[in-house]
C-alpha cells in the first residue's frame, strides 16, 4: 500500500488527491467518438516496486492505470496519452506497462537520458512512445543541454520532442529549437502566466514555432496560467490566440491528476472549457480527433 512512509525525503510535500469521478462535471458538448486527452501521467501503488527519485520536486498520490483508464472513460475519451511523469526519472517502467496493455488505446511520451540505447528506443516505440520530454520546471526532469542529442537520437522514428517549459525562455532557445530534425510539442500553453499578454515575447515566439516549424501546443494546464480559479475566463484570449494561430497544431489535455496544485480543479470542468475555446463543433473535432491522430499516429477513428 502507498503510505509517507515508503517516501522518507520528510521536505518533499505531497499533492492534493483527485477529485473523484463521480464529483467531475458532466459535459457540455457532445465529446465525439476517438477523442483523444493528450496529456495524464500514471503513478503505480507500489512504491517498493517503483520507487520515485529523490530529486523529485512533490510526491503524488497513486494514479493507476483503472483509475486513469475511468477517468478516461467519465470524460468521453476514446484514446489518451501518457507522460512520463518526472518523479519516476528515466524509469518508464510503469508507463510503459500500461501502454503495452492498450496498444490501439493508448499514446506515450518517455523520458531518457541521452546515453539510452537504439534497442530501448526501439522498445519504447514497440509500446507506444512517440516522443521525449525535455522538462526544466520539475525535478527528475532531462534539461535542455540533451535536447540536441535525443532530437537526433529520435528524428528517424518519427517522435516529436516535448518541451515543459516556461515560454518566457522561448525567445532566447529560438536559435537552437529551430535547427532540431523533429518536431516540438509545447505543453500547457506555455506554462507562462497569461497576464504577461499575447504580444509578449514568448507568446509570440509560440506562435512563431507554431506557424512557421510545425511545432505543437497543448491545450492544457489553463490553472497553472491564469489568475482566476476555477472558471479561468482569463485564458480564453490565449487559447483561443493559440487555435487561431495553427488550428491544425493544437492538441487537448487534462493534465490529470493535476499534481502541485492547490486547490485541486475538476478534471470535467476543465474539458468544458474547450467549448469556451472552439466553439464552433468542427474546430473542437480537429483539436480533439484529428490533431492527435496524425501527432501519436493513431488510426482514423
Amino acid at each position: 500500500m502507498f503510505s509517507p512512509s515508503a517516501h522518507p525525503e520528510k521536505e518533499v510535500p505531497f499533492c492534493l488527491p483527485p477529485l473523484p469521478l463521480s464529483e467531475q462535471e458532466p459535459a457540455k458538448f457532445e465529446v465525439p467518438p476517438g477523442a483523444c486527452d493528450t496529456h495524464a501521467h500514471v503513478v503505480a501503488d507500489d512504491p517498493i516496486a517503483y520507487p520515485m527519485v529523490s530529486s523529485r520536486t512533490y510526491t503524488p498520490h497513486p494514479a493507476t492505470e483503472s483509475s486513469y483508464l475511468a477517468m478516461l472513460d467519465t470524460n468521453g475519451m476514446s484514446r489518451g496519452v501518457l507522460v512520463q511523469i518526472s518523479v519516476y526519472g528515466t524509469d518508464n517502467r510503469y508507463m510503459l506497462e500500461v501502454l503495452r496493455r492498450h496498444p490501439d488505446r493508448l499514446r506515450g511520451i518517455g523520458v531518457v537520458d541521452p546515453s539510452v540505447t537504439d534497442k530501448e528506443l526501439e522498445a519504447m516505440h514497440e509500446a507506444g512512445v512517440r516522443g521525449l520530454r525535455i522538462n526544466v520546471l520539475f525535478g527528475g526532469g532531462i534539461g535542455f543541454d540533451a535536447m540536441e542529442t535525443l532530437a537526433h537520437r529520435i528524428k528517424d522514428l518519427g517522435w516529436h520532442m516535448q518541451f515543459l517549459m516556461d515560454a518566457r525562455q522561448l525567445p532566447e532557445l529560438l536559435p537552437r529549437m529551430r535547427k532540431l530534425p523533429v518536431p516540438g510539442v509545447i505543453d500547457h500553453m506555455g506554462h507562462m502566466p497569461v497576464s504577461e499578454g499575447l504580444q509578449s515575447p514568448g507568446f509570440q515566439a509560440m506562435v512563431h514555432m507554431v506557424q512557421d516549424h510545425g511545432w505543437w501546443v497543448k491545450l492544457s494546464g489553463a490553472y497553472r496560467i491564469s489568475d482566476q480559479f476555477d472558471h479561468y475566463s482569463d485564458v480564453i484570449p490565449w487559447a483561443q490566440a493559440l487555435i487561431a494561430a495553427a488550428p491544425d497544431r493544437m492538441v487537448w489535455g487534462s493534465d490529470w491528476l493535476h499534481v502541485h496544485i492547490n486547490p485541486m480543479v475538476n478534471t470535467g470542468k476543465l474539458r468544458n472549457q474547450l467549448a469556451e475555446w472552439a466553439p464552433d463543433e468542427d474546430m473542437r473535432h480537429r483539436i480533439l480527433v484529428t490533431n492527435p491522430q496524425t501527432l501519436y499516429g493513431f488510426p482514423t477513428f
